[in-house]
């Protein structure tokens, strides 16, 4: 499984005198199981280019390909796409509406024809996984916190069993505790699933953390594309388009400079500490 983009371009307000370039000329290659970050400043094109990948917007200009499929065939049931590949919103509100959290996250697979009590099924399974006590389950949605309603969000995208998980800036919001409490949510789905998840998010020490692969997007472009290590390395450049890289690496610069010769491409706590240690075990 894949999604593939293929030169893919989009206008807002296009031939208008309010006509905005958001996404130009974009080739990427999504493969299957991948964990992948996704940043940029405000306006990037970070958005505009998930909402893409599940037909939620129309590409201007290109090609979108899900399992070597073009999903812009006129026969193709975008519908059915959407299923496969879930979009979790920054703010759960825009996902949650029904009078309980369990009808809520039953809502998406009854949806897909399923029966009552399969889409139950599914709603049980999905809100254990995502960790919610079962005590919540039969209250509003609206009544919980905001990282409950992010959970019971992803819950209801889960539900319907999709292959690939988007989630945009999902812990947008939270506190530190709250924070890793979802993010370590979402990194077990990937390693129990192997499902393919790519997260949008300001937080450069979040992506460090959990991603494998790390897109930059700038302008609407994508700007860098590699391992968080290769991309961290150019935080030169990053700085120079509003981003930063994690703390760590400027650290770790910071040694080099002072002729310590630790390696340049550590993102995280834990790597730092083992490059430290191995300078001064030798």
């Amino acid at each position: 499984m894949s999604i593939i983009l293929d030169k893919v371009n989009y206008i807002y307000s296009e031939k208008t005198a309010y006509e905005i370039h958001a996404l130009k000329n974009i080739n990427l290659k999504i493969e299957d199981g991948e964990f992948i970050g996704v940043i940029g400043h405000t306006g990037s094109g970070k958005s505009t280019l998930i909402q893409h990948l599940n037909g939620l917007m129309h590409a201007s200009s290109g090609g979108i390909y899900y399992n070597g499929q073009d999903i812009y065939d006129e026969d193709y049931d975008r519908k059915k796409l959407r299923g496969k590949v879930g979009l979790v919103f920054q703010y759960p509100e825009h996902q949650l509406f029904e009078t309980t959290i369990f009808a809520d996250v039953s809502f998406g697979p009854k949806n897909q024809g399923f029966s009552k009590k399969e889409a139950e099924l599914k709603a049980f399974t999905a809100l254990r996984s995502v960790g919610l006590p079962e005590e919540y389950w039969y209250r509003s949605p609206f009544e919980l916190s905001g990282g409950q309603k992010r959970r019971v969000a992803i819950a209801g995208v889960l539900a319907m069993e999709p292959e690939v998980l988007i989630l945009d800036e999902p812990t947008a919001g939270l506190d530190p505790r709250g924070r890793d409490e979802i993010l370590d949510q979402v990194a077990k789905l990937h390693e129990e699933r192997h499902m393919t998840i790519i997260l949008v998010s300001h937080s450069m020490e979040d992506v460090a953390k959990y991603v494998e692969r790390l897109i930059v997007m700038n302008q609407g472009s994508v700007m860098l594309d590699g391992t968080p290590g290769e991309v961290f390395a150019h935080y030169q450049e990053l700085e120079a388009v509003g981003l930063a890289a994690p703390q760590v690496t400027y650290l770790m610069h910071d040694l080099r400079k002072r002729g310590i010769l630790v390696p340049g491409t550590a993102t995280t706590l834990e790597e730092a500490k083992e490059a430290i240690l191995q300078i001064f075990k030798k």
